[in-house]
């Protein structure tokens, strides 16, 4: 759990970086292409080609064209109908999603770990309401599409984790997450890139550099690895911790207005989610036999 916290703290930066610095000036396939070009070139100089085997391979293109390909591109174009705030308000469905998937996969129901989700909504949902601007619903859309591609791939890749070679280390192997995403961001930005729209200055360029080596690099392979290591549950609650931090690096950044009522009461909230979580997780662990305990 403490990679998905340390994610957490990095992503925190790139609501408000994205926001402030991209939207509406650079074009977001572009800013999604370069976020991408740059996290691959970190990765292809430890790509393992041989003796990894072709399903391995194609689930990690797979997982990475939805989760990051294909979340980026709705991701960034909410940011063109959405504030920040709105875009932070609209993300609290993802830990839902990321159950329900869970369960629908595993042909199961699991209240449990519905009710941490929804609790962690809940806590999201009283950090950040705010009136809701004209283009709600098309945001709001755009929003869900971002929120579907990520819980699913996050799903895909724990389910994807256990088959992959057990000889070869994780930064070998990550190369092919990007390497799935490049091509459908290459695509986008081919048929719907505006090449008026690119970076005109170093802040902007800057600002691409630290999200794709840093928060699109490093983050994403921190996470999907912290991510095989949490139950679902806490995995659903994390999603939601981005909201606070990402509020809170507004706040105490870009000095936008927050409610520190608000944003206290619902981090508490949060907290209670992963609270209730573990405890539902205790509650379905086998318990040691008596008649062998001693």
């Amino acid at each position: 759990m403490a990679i998905l916290v340390g994610v957490t703290v990095l992503w925190a930066f790139s609501f408000s970086l994205i926001g402030v610095y991209l939207s509406g000036q650079v074009d977001s396939s572009f800013a999604v292409l370069t976020r991408i070009t740059l996290a691959l070139a970190v990765f292809a100089p430890m790509m393992r080609f041989r003796g990894i085997g072709r399903r391995p391979v194609l689930g990690l293109m797979a997982v990475g064209a939805l989760e990051l390909g294909l979340m980026y591109f709705f991701f960034y174009h909410a940011f063109t109908l959405l504030s920040v705030p709105e875009v932070l308000l609209f993300t609290i469905f993802t830990p839902v999603y990321i159950t329900l998937i869970e369960d629908l996969l595993a042909r199961r129901f699991s209240p449990g770990y519905l009710a941490t989700a929804l609790v962690a909504v809940a806590g999201a949902a009283v950090i950040r309401y705010t009136e809701l601007g004209s283009d709600y619903w098309a945001g709001f859309a755009v929003v869900q599409g971002a929120n579907l591609c990520f819980a699913a791939g996050q799903v895909g890749y724990r389910r994807l984790a256990p088959r992959l070679p057990a000889d070869v280390p994780l930064h070998a192997l990550f190369g092919w997450f990007f390497a799935g995403a490049w091509p459908l961001a290459a695509l986008l930005f081919l048929l719907i890139g505006d090449r008026t729209m690119l970076p005109t200055t170093g802040l902007q360029w800057g600002v691409l550099l630290w999200l794709g080596l840093m928060s699109s690099g490093l983050g994403y392979y921190a996470w999907n690895r912290g991510a095989v290591r949490v139950d679902a549950g806490t995995l659903a609650v994390m999603n939601n911790a981005l909201i606070p931090a990402g509020l809170a690096v507004n706040l105490l950044i870009w000095n936008r207005d927050a409610d520190l009522a608000r944003l206290a009461a619902g981090a508490v909230i949060i907290v209670a989610a992963l609270v209730i979580n573990r405890m539902w997780v205790r509650r379905r662990a086998p318990q040691p036999d008596s008649a062998s305990a001693g």
